[in-house]
């Protein structure tokens, strides 16, 4: 036998990678001494959603009226208290949205709205213009601080960019000052665009004299906003970033640095987890990612990686379809089945041996919670395969496990518990798992709840009256009376009538045993069925007085061992009807 080794796996992808250079040979980080490694998340961050903005801009056919709307009563809805609404001074649009809400009084006092403007004279006048009346509001000047954007795009050197930024907050302070009433709470934000791209020494200039201009004080806020514009490293190389930015900024206890975070290399939500560790105080991002590109951060993906954590996010996303049908309603774009949290697919398990764990992990949390008195939320969520319980997210637990052709008797036994009630012996989940597996191969796809329920009606229920299920079975069960004798041997006095479907005869049978069912194969004997009973199980399918009883038996018909099942308000007619399915799935 030969076996791979590792130096045989280096190959050339053929592909031209030397035209790409390291990150950190660029831009290099030095910080040895950094600290975010060692800390925790421990609360959840000022949030900020951009999806009136930055995601707006993003879709294919921006939003109208009605539908930002609606996003902005959502985002209200979920808790938000700072929303970007916009870019007034680039469109009319913009503009018209930002003074509908004031004139609507659709804005509640301790929300803060921000927009966006570049850093030119008319266009700062024109954003402030707009939000005039606004109980709470905050600018947001930007301009691009990097050297491939210094050279390429503005042909601007370090201090012409510097100064670009120092005149916008001036522009901004002064008309502020000059224009804006009383009534509204006024605060200001700086992003220093494409700031992993930028030189930190160079950020952190830009950034502290926009600061000498603003003048942040206690009263006086300022946010500083630094975007990975372009996701271009990994998340520890922006992290360090962050913590060089936090540790150097004066005045930083006026601060609030604010991670602004793109998903161009698919690492969105861990850059802005580590960099929340770095020092961060604020988060900006779009509901589900729908911003430019491969997306904003995903806000909900965020604020749920807190929940699991025992954090409490401060928003409210316990109706998650509600919460993805409004954003698929305004944006026109689906939420995909595999995006955590909220796809349709991520709470479930085809697989069998996740399934088995499953349903094992459901039994042992109802064992805890009832003996936590019933109180769910005093037992701790321990799940496999499972991080967050559905049901905190409004979801329920009927698409956990879905059953194909991968799918093990642990996904066939947790579906019918969950849609039937049904509990069966671990022996009979193999024989059905067996009996599913042969027909997702004939048929390919997935089997629903109400098909396994066919699947398993037709194999061991024939007689059921689901429709479109055959009554194939060659023996029916009739009537039964039983009496129960005396004395130390306490026999079983049985007498049973069965049909033969085949013969059309009925055959009344007397016969006693040591019990019910033992009676009950003596007189199966009598009409040439060779049956014995090899395991027994019961339950009821409902509470109360007229609760239905399942029972299963296997039983060893010529030497065949095959399970049956019976249904009936009687468990004694019960097991009765479970043998007789046992020897009819024999005569099959």
């Amino acid at each position: 036998m030969k076996t791979s080794g590792f130096a045989n796996r280096q190959q050339s992808s053929g592909m031209p990678f030397t035209k790409y250079r390291p990150f950190l040979d660029v831009n290099p980080v030095d910080l040895p001494d950094r600290t975010w490694p060692t800390k925790r998340i421990e609360k959840a961050p000022r949030w900020l959603s951009t999806d009136l903005r930055d995601g707006n801009q993003a879709l294919i056919e921006p939003m109208d009226p009605e539908r930002k709307r609606k996003m902005f009563d959502l985002l209200l809805k979920l808790g938000f208290k700072e929303i970007e609404i916009g870019f007034p001074a680039a469109s009319q649009a913009d503009f018209d949205f930002c003074r509908s809400l004031v004139e609507d009084d659709a804005i509640p006092e301790d929300v803060t709205i921000s927009v966006l403007t570049q850093a030119r004279p008319e266009i700062i006048h024109r954003t402030v213009e707009a939000l005039q009346g606004m109980p709470r509001a905050t600018v947001h000047l930007y301009n691009a601080t990097s050297p491939l954007f210094r050279r390429v795009v503005f042909h601007n050197n370090r201090d012409e960019t510097r100064e670009l930024a120092v005149a916008g907050t001036r522009e901004v302070t002064e008309y502020l000052e000059k224009t804006m009433g009383e009534e509204t709470v006024v605060g200001f934000e700086y992003s220093p665009e494409i700031f992993v791209d930028t030189e930190l020494d160079f950020a952190l200039e830009v950034c502290e004299a926009v600061m000498d201009v603003w003048q942040p004080s206690a009263e006086r806020e300022i946010i500083l906003n630094l975007p990975t514009t372009i996701e271009r490293c990994t998340p520890n190389v922006y992290a360090d970033q962050i913590e060089y930015m936090s540790r150097n900024l004066s005045r930083r206890e006026f601060v609030a640095l604010s991670a602004h975070n793109h998903n161009d290399r698919g690492t969105g939500i861990a850059t802005t987890e580590l960099a929340m560790l770095a020092g961060v105080d604020r988060v900006e991002g779009c509901l589900f990612g729908q911003g430019e590109r491969t997306g904003n951060v995903d806000l909900v993906t965020l604020a749920l990686n807190l929940y699991t954590q025992g954090i409490d996010s401060m928003l409210d996303i316990s109706n998650i379809d509600e919460i993805r049908d409004v954003v698929e309603y305004c944006t026109r774009m689906d939420v995909g089945p595999r995006v955590p949290y909220a796809g349709d697919l991520v709470y479930t398990s085809f697989s069998g041996s996740h399934q088995d764990a499953i349903k094992k992990g459901f039994l042992d949390r109802e064992q805890k919670v009832a003996e936590a008195g019933g109180d769910e939320n005093a037992v701790p969520w321990e799940l496999p395969y499972i991080p967050i319980d559905p049901k905190d997210v409004g979801r329920s637990y009927e698409a956990v496990v879905r059953v194909n052709s991968q799918s093990g008797k642990g996904g066939v036994a947790y579906l019918l518990s969950s849609t039937r009630n049904f509990d069966l012996p671990r022996r009979m989940q193999v024989e059905l798992s067996g009996i599913v597996q042969a027909y997702t191969d004939k048929h390919g796809g997935e089997v629903s709840a109400d098909l396994l329920w066919h699947i398993f009606a037709d194999e061991y229920l024939p007689y059921t009256s689901d429709e479109g299920l055959e009554h194939w079975g060659m023996y029916d069960l009739i009537s039964t009376s039983v009496t129960h004798g005396g004395g130390t041997e306490d026999k079983s006095e049985l007498t049973a009538t069965v049909r033969n479907n085949k013969t059309g005869v009925e055959h009344t049978l007397t016969a006693s045993g040591n019990g019910p069912i033992d009676a009950f194969v003596q007189a199966m004997r009598q009409i040439g069925e060779d049956v014995n009973v090899l395991d027994y199980a019961e339950h009821a399918l409902s509470a109360g007085g007229d609760a239905t009883a399942a029972c299963y038996v296997e039983c060893d018909i010529d030497g065949q061992v095959l399970w049956g099942c019976g249904i009936d308000p009687s468990t004694m007619r019960a097991s009765f009807k479970a043998i007789i399915s046992a020897i009819n799935r024999a005569r099959r």
